[in-house]
C-alpha cells in the first residue's frame, strides 16, 4: 500500500517512528507529513530515515512545491496519527493552513484519524462534535485508549498503540470492496431457555462460525450487526455493532428491528428449537421420581424472516446435521427461502460446535453445490462471503 502518515503537534508522536517502521516492514511506502508543532515532539530526519522518504512539513518548500494533490491521489490510505484536537477542528470544518490539511482536502483514498489528547480536550462538546462531522465525511476514527496520559491524569485520549492502528487499516474495508454500501446481519453463538433462575436448555455453540463471517463480512465493505447469544466470544473489529440476546424470542426481536433495511442476512446462530412451556420463578427443587418437562416452539428466525424477504436480499442459512445431510439441508433451504444454505454434519471430525475448524458443504437454489475441505473456520468464512459476494455481484463471477 501506498500510505500518507501525517503527525500533528502531539506527545504521543513519538509512537509515529514505531508505526512508520512497522508498515515499511511489511512492504508499504509510506510518505510522511508533519506539521509545524510536531516538529517539536519528533525530529524529522528520525522519520525519512524510517521511511526512506523525504518528510514534508510545508505546500513549499526551498526546492519545490510540494504537489498536495498529487499526493492526495497517490496515496491508498492517509492515517492522523496523532491528531491532536486542533488538527481534528481543522479537519471537520476544512480548514486548510498546513500541508497536513491541504492533502487531507485532496485525497480521494481512506481517512483514519487515531486522536491523542488530554482527557477532558477529548471529552469536550467541541471535540465530540468534530468527531461525528468528520464521521460523517466518510473517515473512520480509530478508538482511543485509556490509561495514564502525559499530564498524570487517568483516562481517555490516549493514542491508540501502533500495533493496533497497523491492524484497524488492514482490517478497513477499500472502497472498490465487493459488499461497500451493503449492509449486513449475522446471528451467532446459542440461544439459552430458562426453565427456572438456575436451569436452561441450550446448546454448545461457541459463536465462533458467525463471529468470522461478521468480521469478513466488514473487510469486503459491509456494515455489519451482530447479533450474538450467550458466549464469552466477542468480535475483534470495532466497526462491527454487537447486540447481546439470550433467548430465540430474542434473537428474532433484534433481527426483525434491523431486517427490513438489511441487504444481506446469515443466520449462523445455533437457536434452540424448543423452550419450557412454563418458566418457575424459584428453583425447581428434585423430588421423588422423575420429572416431566412441557415444550414449546421457539420462533423459526429463518422461516419468518424469509417470509417477508424482499427482492434483492439475500439470506443465508445453516444446517449442522447428524443423518440424512444434504436431503434435510436441501428441505430448509426451500422451507425458509434461503438464497444458499451452508451444511455441516457433526460426523465430520473437526466440524461443528467448540472447533477452530469447519467443513461445509454449500447448496445453491439451482441444485448445484460447492464442497470444501476442512478448514480453520476464518478460512471458511472467507468462502462464505465469497459465495455471498458473488450473488450479490453475479457479474463479477
Amino acid at each position: 500500500m501506498k500510505i500518507i502518515l501525517g503527525i500533528s503537534g502531539s506527545i504521543a508522536a513519538y509512537k509515529a517512528a514505531a508505526l512508520t517502521r512497522l508498515w515499511v516492514k511489511q512492504g508499504n511506502e509510506v510518505q510522511i507529513l508533519m506539521t509545524e508543532s510536531a516538529k517539536a515532539f519528533i525530529a524529522p530526519l528520525t522519520l525519512s530515515t524510517l521511511s526512506k522518504r523525504p518528510v514534508f512539513s510545508e505546500v513549499v518548500s526551498e526546492s519545490s512545491w510540494n504537489n498536495h494533490v498529487e499526493l492526495g491521489l497517490w496515496a491508498d490510505a492517509m492515517v492522523v496519527a496523532p491528531a491532536s484536537a486542533n488538527t481534528l477542528a481543522k479537519l471537520a470544518n476544512g480548514l486548510c493552513d498546513n500541508i497536513l490539511s491541504a492533502v487531507y482536502l485532496s485525497a480521494r483514498c481512506p481517512v483514519f484519524v487515531a486522536p491523542a489528547m488530554d482527557v477532558d480536550m477529548w471529552h469536550h462538546p467541541a471535540t465530540q462534535a468534530n468527531i461525528r462531522k468528520l464521521q460523517e465525511h466518510g473517515v473512520q476514527i480509530i478508538p482511543v485508549g485509556h490509561g495514564e496520559l502525559a499530564s498524570g491524569l487517568v483516562g481517555d485520549g490516549r493514542m491508540a498503540e501502533p500495533e493496533d492502528i497497523l491492524e484497524f487499516v488492514s482490517r478497513a474495508p477499500s472502497p472498490l470492496s465487493p459488499l461497500t454500501g451493503q449492509k449486513a446481519l449475522v446471528t451467532a453463538g446459542p440461544t439459552f431457555e430458562p426453565l427456572d433462575p438456575v436451569r436452561f436448555i441450550g446448546n454448545h455453540s461457541t459463536g465462533k462460525m458467525g463471529i468470522a463471517i461478521a468480521e469478513e463480512l466488514v473487510k469486503q465493505g459491509a456494515e455489519v450487526t451482530l447479533v450474538l447469544g450467550p458466549t464469552d466470544l466477542k468480535p475483534n473489529n470495532p466497526a462491527i455493532k454487537t447486540t447481546s440476546v439470550m433467548t430465540a424470542k430474542e434473537m428474532y426481536e433484534a433481527c426483525a428491528a434491523v431486517f427490513s433495511d438489511t441487504d444481506i442476512v446469515v443466520l449462523a446462530a445455533a437457536v434452540a428449537d424448543y423452550r419450557p412451556r412454563v418458566f418457575s420463578e424459584t428453583k425447581i427443587k428434585k423430588k421423588d421420581g422423575d420429572m416431566a418437562l412441557e415444550l414449546e416452539k421457539t420462533v423459526d428466525i429463518a422461516a419468518t424472516l424469509g417470509k417477508s424477504k424482499k427482492t434483492g436480499q439475500i439470506l443465508v442459512g445453516f444446517a449442522l446435521e447428524t443423518n440424512n445431510e444434504e436431503a434435510n439441508a436441501l428441505q430448509k433451504l426451500e422451507k425458509k427461502n434461503l438464497d444458499f444454505i451452508v451444511l455441516n454434519s457433526m460426523r465430520d471430525p473437526g466440524a461443528g460446535f467448540g472447533h477452530d475448524t469447519n467443513k461445509i458443504t454449500i447448496l445453491r437454489r439451482d441444485g448445484s453445490h460447492l464442497d470444501f475441505p476442512l478448514k480453520d473456520k476464518t478460512a471458511v468464512a472467507q468462502d462464505i462471503v465469497a459465495e455471498i459476494c458473488s450473488t450479490a455481484n453475479p457479474k463479477h463471477v
